[in-house]
């Protein structure tokens, strides 16, 4: 899925992105609101990830959504 697509649906897009990264909290995807470099940043805040495995992270859940 395209990330535009996810970005329209983000309100029903949430309760996967909270089965992938279960440490995001219904606040930090409310923030994040189908923002891509949004939700990089939560990830790497709350996994210490860096820019690049969040958004390799990112990759893999759209192409799977």
């Amino acid at each position: 899925m395209n990330w535009d697509t996810i970005q329209g649906k983000w309100k029903q897009m949430t309760g996967s992105a909270k089965e992938k990264w279960g440490e995001l909290t219904d606040d930090d995807l409310t923030q994040v609101d189908g923002k891509r470099d949004q939700l990089a940043g939560k990830i790497q805040e709350k996994y210490g990830v860096t820019k690049d495995e969040a958004e390799k992270q990112i990759d893999d859940w759209a192409s799977k959504s």
